[in-house]
């Protein structure tokens, strides 16, 4: 399947639920304590960041996303801290703040990447979080949807009269689980429990089949439009109505820390189904995005830039056909990696030998290669009323399946000079016998301090050569 990643930043989310402040001490250890068994652990370095609801707002604020966060904190220093983080990465603060419900606050302590004590610091917080509903009710008007992010701490004691205001007014609500009473996330949209609360709910399984078959029927059980399993190393498994279960493979190529992935896991969900993909399309980038955030340290987020790097990497996407405003974007993103970019143009109306071996020399004199297509107007005023043989789409198509290219952009204008000046690639192309000032938009590549380099094509093969063998075949 190949992938893309949309534009979220018209997707208006809100998160409901348990939020905390996780904090970090870095540091070295290299000795036992004379006092205990317990290493001692010279602190170099502190951070605080944004955990459970507060890190899926985060999350989704990463990818663009325009999230609002309703919660429950205390009146202390730690719940202005987290406010103060969330507000700095523009999350909407809608908090119920109590002075009787501390700030949940979680401390982690890690040397060398390890992590070695964690200390927990909360209370219940079932009874502050009454004016929760309200509140939530309050801000539906400003969401496209919901996600409920329970972790046991009583901030979602009203679950099935949230979901149920959800459903009345026709968004779609998506509920990360905990404990073992899934009834009272009946009707919503979607649940994502991991395998071993999956596996508390509906039992064991002795094979894939069985599994499959439980998934499917507490999918059905609890009326819900569809179920998502993480599985850790094994991946995802989506149910969803008539389908048979999806199952992802995981994408994670090294494991350094699993906290928070399940955040990252329901807020991709939310945001890619918020910005219209089909879910099994939703679930193959939060599968991604999950791949990626268990990479990192402690709870983390992902953007849409590394999203479609890793894309890029897996070849499942991230390169190929794109507009001219998408391709801006994505070459200031791979300009901000260090990466080089090549740009050339043409035709390529019936692709044959000597294009490939042009592309592929273009390619070797940077990272990324971007091939600008004439549009089947802008051919046709070129080369005459019987061209192009093949319509722009197919032209598009087969230029995106070879291995040198990584962008594919059309234009239709008589040149490209104008989305080259857009773009100002290190190295702009052309193949036969120009000169370098008689090439389009190389005068704005060479005043930006890029260069304009001719390619010698390959003799003998041209699509008029093509064309031309074909009629006399044909006569």
């Amino acid at each position: 399947m190949t992938i893309t990643v949309p534009d979220f930043t018209s997707v208006r989310v809100l998160v409901a639920g348990d939020s905390m402040l996780d904090e970090y001490w870095f540091g070295d250890t290299g000795r036992i304590s004379p006092e205990a068994p317990v290493p001692v652990v010279r602190t170099v370095s502190t951070e605080q960041r944004a955990g459970g609801a507060a890190n899926v707002a985060l999350n989704l604020a990463s990818l663009g996303v325009r999230a609002q966060l309703a919660s429950v904190v205390g009146t202390d220093e730690r719940g202005r801290a987290l406010e103060a983080l969330l507000e700095a990465r523009h999350v909407r603060c809608r908090f119920v703040k109590s002075p009787h419900a501390p700030t949940v606050h979680k401390l982690r302590v890690l040397a060398r990447n390890q992590q070695l004590i964690r200390l927990d610091s909360e209370q219940p917080l079932a009874e502050a979080s009454a004016p929760l509903g309200a509140l939530l009710a309050e801000s539906l008007g400003g969401a496209d949807i919901v996600v409920l992010s329970d972790y046991a701490k009583g901030t979602l004691t009203e679950a099935p009269a949230m979901i149920a205001a959800c459903r009345e007014r026709g968004l779609p609500v998506l509920v990360d689980p905990k404990g073992t009473d899934f009834e009272r996330y009946r009707g919503a949209t979607l649940l994502t429990p991991n395998q071993s609360e999956f596996k508390a709910v509906v039992g064991s399984w002795a094979d894939e089949a069985q599994f499959a078959a439980k998934g499917a029927r507490l999918r059905e059980g609890l009326e819900l439009d569809a179920l998502l399993v993480t599985r850790g190393e094994r991946g995802m498994a989506l149910f969803s109505a008539n389908e048979p279960p999806r199952l992802l493979d995981a994408e994670a190529r090294e494991v350094f820390d699993v906290t928070g992935a399940g955040d990252t896991v329901i807020a991709l969900m939310a945001a890619a189904l918020g910005a219209g993909l089909p879910l099994d399309s939703a679930a193959e980038l939060a599968n991604l995005a999950a791949g990626l955030v268990v990479g990192k340290i402690g709870v983390a987020s992902v953007t849409r830039a590394e999203l479609r790097l890793a894309l890029h990497r897996r070849g499942k996407g991230g390169r190929g056909l794109v507009v001219a405003d998408e391709l801006v974007e994505l070459v200031g993103e791979a300009r901000a990696r260090g990466e080089r970019i090549v740009m050339t143009n043409g035709c390529f109306d019936l692709l044959h030998a000597g294009h490939v071996a042009y592309l592929e020399e273009a390619k070797s004199l940077g990272n990324r290669l971007i091939v600008a297509v004439n549009d089947d107007d802008s051919v046709r005023r070129l080369k005459g009323p019987s061209r192009p043989i093949t319509p722009l789409e197919d032209r598009m198509a087969v230029l995106a399946g070879l291995a040198a290219v990584d962008w594919v952009v059309p234009f239709g204008e008589d040149t490209p000079a104008d989305l080259i000046g857009r773009v100002l690639p290190d190295v702009l192309v052309k193949g036969g016998d120009y000169r370098p000032s008689e090439i389009a938009g190389g005068d704005a590549v060479e005043r930006n301090g890029g260069e304009v380099r001719v390619l010698t094509l390959k003799q003998g093969r041209s699509t008029t050569n093509v064309i031309d063998a074909i009629l006399r075949a044909g006569g």
